[in-house]
């Protein structure tokens, strides 16, 4: 009678206990489904991203959350925030900006099959603190009416006296145009690197001004007859709904220089996973998806940009370019020569 008299004590215990823990379980569960978030830090600030995000969460399952304000602003925000930092993801434009994230320990590295899988080795930190998404060629343009193309071939070219007052190009403080330094230095050393930003700056047909479209479009104003700009922007004029911006694209031609050294320089977008990930492997995946076939597709026939995943076609425009050999150089080594290119720029008074 004993042991009956102890069966009932136990049996009620064991099951609330059973209750309890299939409760704890669910509330474990739901607690799990409700973090299935990723924080993105983006600079990009295209339609077409939002459209990704979307597909992300579409097919994960996972939101994603997005900030968005210039590299700078970023990477100071991150900086501020430090352990607590809700970032996971920091997207942004150029080798140089990643970086001075990576330099500032605002980064971490991460292995992935797929993006290795996706991703050539040298669009790619060797040691895996950010990836490329997308890149764009930085070409020589110039005016269909005044320049024969058979006189282009380099860079290094453009401090030709052919050229005297008829170069248009960004600032010394423009990203794109401290990577292109960047890579000449790479190439050539600085003494000669320091001749030719000397060369470019005397043969400027006006102090540098405005952004890459700027420069086509005062190529077709007549202000200058050769610029160099990305890729990226001569399909957005190309297509813009502002006719001006249309006609200003129709009155340039393509050149990707440096075809028979080197190639022509590029600049990528890419992502890398936050020091502090608070979710780390959603971060990991939405890079992967983002490095995939589907968003590599949309990257190149909806932003002009080219794709980093080999075999994915670029937009039709592009191809019509031709084919071109890119610079292989990779854009760690970019970041690297960041400083020592700002300081040639100051040298030779470029503004």
């Amino acid at each position: 009678m004993k042991t009956i008299s102890m069966i009932k004590k136990i049996i009620p215990v064991l099951v609330l206990a059973t209750v309890f823990g299939c409760g704890g379980t669910q509330q474990q569960q739901a607690e799990t489904e409700a973090t299935q978030e990723v924080n993105v830090y983006t600079h990009r600030h295209y339609e077409v991203d939002q459209q990704l995000f979307k597909s992300f969460t579409d097919q994960t399952g996972i939101k994603v959350n997005v900030i968005n304000a210039s590299a700078d602003e970023l990477i100071q925000k991150m900086e501020l925030e430090g352990e607590d930092s809700p970032a996971d993801v920091l997207i942004t434009v150029d080798a140089g900006r990643l970086h001075r994230a990576k330099s500032k320990n605002l980064l971490q590295p991460v292995t992935s099959d797929k993006l290795e899988a996706n991703i050539p080795a040298n669009l790619r930190d060797p040691e895996g603190n950010w990836f490329a998404v997308t890149y764009r060629a930085r070409i020589i343009v110039y005016s269909l009416d005044r320049v024969d193309p058979s006189q282009l071939s380099t860079y290094e070219d453009l401090t030709d006296s052919k050229w005297l007052g008829k170069v248009l190009i960004r600032s010394s403080g423009n990203i794109y145009n401290q990577s292109l330094m960047a890579s000449i230095i790479a190439a050539n050393g600085e003494e000669q690197a320091k001749t030719w930003a000397e060369g470019v700056v005397a043969n400027m047909a006006r102090d540098p001004k405005g952004n890459d479209r700027d420069q086509v479009k005062a190529i077709a104003a007549g202000e200058g007859d050769v610029a160099v700009v990305n890729t990226y922007y001569i399909g957005r004029l190309l297509n813009s709904d502002n006719e001006e911006e249309v006609k200003a694209g129709q009155a340039i031609g393509i050149f990707y220089p440096n075809q028979e050294g080197r190639g022509a320089h590029i600049n990528i977008s890419g992502a890398g996973v936050a020091r502090h990930a608070p979710n780390k492997e959603n971060a990991i995946k939405f890079i992967e998806f983002l490095s995939d076939e589907e968003a590599q597709k949309v990257f190149a026939h909806a932003n002009y940009e080219f794709p980093i995943k080999p075999g994915i076609a670029p937009h039709e425009l592009l191809q019509s370019w031709g084919t071109f050999t890119a610079d292989s150089l990779n854009p760690a080594r970019l970041g690297e020569l960041n400083e020592a290119a700002v300081k040639l720029f100051d040298e030779v008074s470029w503004k």
